[in-house]
């Protein structure tokens, strides 16, 4: 089997299981929530418990607790994939006579990408305290399903605001609660959606520039060489023109690091470019991943007190006032003061 062949075949592979986790990630007994369960009963059989222990200690340590290690990860894969494009891609494309703004481009993405990055990491996410609870009480409107009055923050011990959520890891209250996100080490809220939102479309764009950069410096080089003009011998003698995966194979033996980080970034730039997608397909409807998520699971729960048991529990989006409004209110929260005026 060629080497593009099971490039491709790896590339399928890693976007279904992508593909997978995101469709059953709503589903609290999705086949694959019920197989990871039966999997991981079945290992603790096996697994000596202190093993288990320490492995248990790890997980709750990185992924339930603030951390600086995926912000050093994420810091350092860009850094590498960053100095191959210097030290590789730069310099061939340079002698290669590229034009200089199309080089400059991925490093002027990151610039920016940095930039909102230590925006969104260093940014209070509108945390929710005994000072100003009774404030952002009147922000938002509470729905009623998803959101009802009267509720207190066990922690917190603070009335919990519409659309806002306790979160475990920073250990506050927030509003307009989105997701705690680990790379940057902090919460996504009301006050840094809008930062967060252009970290994700810099990010993607800073991979998708580097990726085409790359391809269009890979396929400058086989056109400037004879081995596409080439042809080959086949097992009955016959004469054929070299196809695509020798062409990959011939790359990958001259430039493997080269070829690898395309490889890399382009896998990148899909998944970012499927998550900033999704993003800013919340943004637009005036929803967050906490509120998205609870929606698709809405089906089992039980019925509010307050609703009738013959009656269907249905939820609907209150919050959505078009798509503009959306997408101004992500970068401008509304205050109680604009609440008042409309």
């Amino acid at each position: 089997m060629d080497f593009l062949t099971l490039f491709l075949i790896y590339l399928c592979l890693v976007l279904a299981v992508t593909a997978l986790l995101c469709l059953c990630s709503g589903r609290k007994e999705s086949f694959l929530t019920r197989s990871v369960n039966r999997a991981s009963q079945v290992l603790l059989l096996v697994i000596p418990t202190q093993l288990q222990r320490v492995t248990h200690q790890a997980v709750h340590r990185l992924f339930h607790t603030r951390s600086c290690l995926f912000m050093v990860l994420h810091v350092a894969l860009q850094a590498a994939v960053f100095g191959e494009y210097t030290w590789e891609v730069f310099v061939y494309c340079w002698e290669l006579q590229f034009h200089l703004l199309l080089l400059l481009l991925p490093y002027l993405l990151l610039a920016g990408n940095l930039g909102c990055f230590l925006l969104c990491s260093r940014a209070n996410p509108g945390t929710v305290t005994k000072s100003n609870a009774a404030s952002l009480v009147k922000v938002y409107a509470y729905d009623g399903v998803l959101f009802q009055r009267g509720l207190v923050c066990p922690t917190c011990t603070v009335e919990k605001p519409a659309r806002s959520k306790h979160c475990s890891v920073c250990r506050t209250c927030v509003h307009r609660f989105d997701h705690h996100c680990v790379w940057v080490n902090n919460c996504i809220g009301a006050s840094n959606a809008g930062v967060f939102l252009l970290y994700l479309l810099s990010l993607t764009a800073t991979a998708g520039a580097l990726a085409a950069v790359t391809a269009a410096f890979l396929i400058q080089v086989l056109l400037l060489s004879d081995i596409m003009n080439s042809t080959y011998l086949d097992a009955q003698g016959q004469e054929h023109p070299v196809e695509i995966p020798f062409l990959v194979q011939h790359l990958f033996l001259t430039f493997p690091r080269i070829v690898f980080m395309l490889g890399f970034v382009i896998l990148l730039t899909l998944i970012l470019g499927g998550y900033s997608s999704f993003s800013l397909y919340l943004a637009l409807t005036n929803q967050t991943t906490n509120e998205w998520c609870k929606s698709r699971r809405f089906g089992g729960s039980p019925h509010l007190p307050s609703q009738p048991h013959d009656r269907p529990l249905v939820y609907k989006n209150i919050y959505s006032k078009g798509i503009w409004r959306n997408l101004k209110e992500i970068f401008n929260p509304p205050t109680v003061l604009e609440r008042k005026k409309k």
